[in-house]
C-alpha cells in the first residue's frame, strides 16, 4: 500500500489551494497520509510514494510554480503514481463535460506518464490579485464555479487506487 501522498499546487488567489486541501482531506479519509503544500515549498519527493499536482490556469497555462515543480522533479514524478488537475473555467463547463488539459499540461502528462488529468471549475472573486483578474471580476464574469462533489469523487477514485497498490521505489 502507498503510505504517503503529496498534493502540490500552484495558485495566485487561493482557489486551487482550497481544491488541493479538499483532495488531501478525501485521500486522508481513504486511509492515506497526505501533505498538501504550495509547489514552490516542496524541497524533495523522497518521502512521498504518490503525487497529485494541480494549478490554476492563467491565460491557458499553469501557474509558474506548478510548471517549475514538474520540470524540477520530472525524473522523480515519472517514477511515482501521478495525477494532475487544473482549475480555471469561470463557468459550469467543467462540471458538464470533460475538458482536456491545455497543451502544456498535455505534454507534461505524456512526458511524466501521469495516470489522469481533470479540469475543475475555477473561482475568481472580488479582491483577486492581478490586473486581468480584477477586470474579469469587475465585468461580472467572476464567481465560484468549483464543484466539490466532482473534486471529492475524483479524489476518492485516486484514494481507492492507491490503497490497493504496492509502494513505488
Amino acid at each position: 500500500m502507498v503510505s504517503k501522498v503529496l498534493v502540490a499546487y500552484g495558485t495566485t488567489n487561493g482557489s486551487t489551494a482550497q481544491i488541493a486541501e479538499a483532495i488531501a482531506d478525501i485521500l486522508r479519509k481513504e486511509g492515506l497520509t497526505v501533505e498538501a503544500m504550495p509547489a514552490r515549498s516542496v524541497t524533495n519527493l523522497e518521502s512521498f510514494d504518490a503525487v497529485v499536482v494541480g494549478s490554476g490556469l492563467y491565460a491557458g497555462r499553469w501557474h509558474k510554480d506548478a510548471r517549475r515543480f514538474v520540470r524540477r522533479y520530472a525524473r522523480e514524478l515519472s517514477r511515482r503514481p501521478l495525477w494532475l488537475f487544473s482549475s480555471g473555467p469561470l463557468d459550469a463547463s467543467a462540471s458538464e463535460r470533460d475538458i482536456p488539459p491545455v497543451p502544456g499540461v498535455g505534454r507534461t502528462m505524456i512526458r511524466l506518464d501521469a495516470r489522469e488529468h481533470v479540469t475543475f471549475g475555477g473561482r475568481l472573486e472580488e479582491g483577486a490579485k492581478g490586473f486581468i483578474a480584477r477586470k474579469i471580476v469587475s465585468s461580472g464574469k467572476g464567481g465560484d464555479f468549483r464543484d466539490f462533489r466532482q473534486i471529492e469523487a475524483w479524489s476518492a477514485r485516486i484514494g481507492s487506487e492507491l490503497v490497493k497498490e504496492p509502494p513505488s521505489s
